[in-house]
This record gives structure tokens, sequence and C-alpha cells, in this order.
């Protein structure tokens, strides 16, 4: 069990933005120590500068692993990659710290958890979300809007450049409302507590710049078997409108609340990684009328201008990560989370390729 003298060793595979994040982050934290950075092109390089130099750099995963030993591997390549670098890091006894998705199918996600399990080391995903007390914050207040909810969520990204790129990479092995839906389902299925029955979703393929059989713009729609419905929308791409790209709004019998974020809302942001996470206020309205039906309440705006940014947000993923390494935590319901939210968005993605709803 590694202590406070004996930090954890942790080979860092993958160096785009979650990568570079993760990397600065176990620099940062005392606990951890950086024994290797992996990349197959120059990003580790541009890292390993950051940084400050002297780590060693690696091509190949499997080479750095038989080489640096590590006691955890962070896991930021692409979504192809997961399930395979995550065993591999299992059958070597290492803890993982593995973005989101875990795998690129239901199955191989269940196989990285059962994995986990077998050796006794530590899983844990990259729902970056699930570590901002803004959003910790919305969850709470929309649990008390009463039953039944209705969820409705966005993020467009009118992408070009860099993350135009990433977005394509990304795309050849999954969707936009698989890929970053993860996320959203997980927080829909924070605020309902409630089991998911049902699945619509609809999909669009508007570049050729991507694979044939796969699509840029989805939107996902969920039923609960509390009655709560939501909806989530993606779509990534330089054709992108940014007119309310960034809707994260929940109405319930009670009132509703909002996520209202003017500055990472604003123009040019949708493609801004950092924006993403934001919230900036919440907007909170309760329903209460009087006897002539005017409302009895004004709205209540809570000001998150001191808010983690997404480097803070990274920082204390790896300091959780950390801490059930030490703590020795249960991270079953976690784990079991993150294969759920998962399956939900894969049934998405087969209603857009047949047309028809899925029942859960």
């Amino acid at each position: 069990m590694p202590t406070s003298s004996k930090p954890l060793r942790v080979l860092v595979v993958g160096c785009g933005n979650m990568g570079s994040s993760h990397a600065i982050a176990y620099q940062i934290i005392d606990g951890f120590e950086i024994c290797g950075i992996v990349s197959t092109g120059n990003s580790k390089v541009v890292l390993n500068e950051r940084l400050g130099g002297g780590y060693p750099l690696f091509d190949d995963y499997a080479n750095a692993l038989a080489e640096t030993k590590p006691d955890a591997v962070c896991i930021s390549t692409y979504p192809d990659t997961h399930e395979r670098f995550a065993l591999m890091a299992f059958e070597q006894g290492c803890h993982v710290f593995i973005e989101k998705p875990i795998a690129d199918s239901v199955e191989g996600a269940e196989r990285v958890m059962e994995a986990a399990q077998k050796v006794g080391k530590k899983l844990v995903v990259g729902y970056i979300l699930r570590h901002h007390p803004s959003w910790e914050k919305f969850v709470e207040i929309a649990r008390e809007m009463g039953k039944p909810l209705v969820m409705r969520m966005n993020l467009n990204q009118q992408s070009h450049g860099t993350m135009w790129t990433v977005h394509r990479n990304l795309m050849k092995s999954l969707s936009p409302i698989v890929d970053c839906g993860v996320h959203y389902i997980d927080v829909m299925c924070q605020m309902t507590r409630s089991k998911p029955v049902q699945v619509n979703a609809i999909g669009a393929r508007l570049t050729n710049d991507i694979p044939t059989d796969n699509y840029n713009y989805g939107q996902l729609q969920i039923r609960f078997d509390d009655g709560s419905v939501g909806w989530y929308e993606a779509g990534w791409g330089p054709m992108m409108s940014e007119t309310a790209f960034f809707v994260k709004d929940v109405i319930g019998p009670e009132g509703c609340v909002s996520i209202v974020a003017k500055n990472a809302g604003g123009t040019g942001k949708s493609d801004n990684v950092d924006s993403h996470t934001k919230t900036e206020s919440l907007r909170v309205h309760r329903a209460n009328l009087n006897s002539e039906d005017q409302f009895t309440e004004e709205d209540t705006w809570i000001d998150m201008q001191d808010e983690p940014d997404h480097q803070e947000l990274c920082n204390r993923e790896q300091r959780y990560f950390l801490k059930a390494i030490q703590e020795d935590i249960d991270l079953t319901d976690h784990m079991q989370d993150a294969v759920n939210s998962l399956r939900i968005a894969f049934a998405c993605d087969e209603s857009v390729r047949t047309g028809q709803p899925v029942m859960l």
C-alpha cells in the first residue's frame, strides 16, 4: 500500500487534453510520481516539456508497462484501446484510472470491471462532473423538484482545428451520443434515482469526413420507471450551430433549476474543453402559487464564481483515485454506474441505427 514516503508510480498513457491534465495532476499531488509517458506521436514530447522534462518516453504501451513496472496506469487514449490497455494493466497488477467510456462496447466494459475485481485493484472512471461541487448542487436541487422530472441537456460543439481532428478520431469508434452522452446519462440517473426503461434516439451524418457507418449529430430520449423523461443532444463539427448549444435544465412539479453559463455558453466557446464543465450560476424557480395564481417566491440565483476550473477538476479526480487506493474504498457502485450509463448510451446508439425504440 503506497504511503506518503513511497509515492504511487503512474504510467501516463495518452497525452491529449485529458491525459495532459491528469499528468499535471500527478506532478503536483503528493503521493503520485510519473514513471513514464506513452503516446504514438509527438504529443508525449510536448507534454514532457510542459512538465519540465526528464520523464521516460515510450511509443509502445506494452514496452512501457514492462520497463516501468508501474503501480498504476492512467489511460486517456481513444476509446477503441481502453479495454485492451486496462486488461493489460490489471494483468500486471496495476490500479487503473481510465477516461470514459470504459470500453467501446458494453461487453468490453464488463470485462474490464470483472478484471479489476478479480485482481483486487482499483478502477476509477473519469466521470469528471461527479467531482464538480456545482454539478453536485445541480443534482441536489433537481431532486427537490418532485417527480416526475423533465431533464433537458445538450453540448453541441462547433469544433474546428485540433478539436475537429480529435472528434474525427473519436468517431472512428464511437458516436457523440455515446462518447459524450455517458456523462449526462449518469447525471440523469443520479437525479431520478430511477431505472431507465426505454430509449429513443435519432442521428444524422452531416459530413463525409467520418466513417460511413457513423453520425456526428445525435439526440437521445430516455424514459424512467418513475415517469421521469430526459433528452440529450450532441453534435460535433465545423457545421454545428452555436445557438442554444449549452442547455442544462431540469423541471419537476415543484419548479425547475437551470445552469446559466453566460460566458461558457457564449459564442466561440462550444469546443473549448474548459467551458464544458462551467456552471457560473444556477437559477432556481419554485412553482408555488398564491390564491390569485401568482408566484409566492422570486427566482433565486446561486453564484458559482469560485467553481474549480478544468485542471482543478482533474486534480480532484486524481486525489479521489489516490484516496481509493490508500483507503481501500469499495468502488463496486462506481464501476457499475459507469457500465450502466454506457449500456444506456449504446441502447440509444442502437435506436439511431435501427430507427426503433429500445426497451431496457
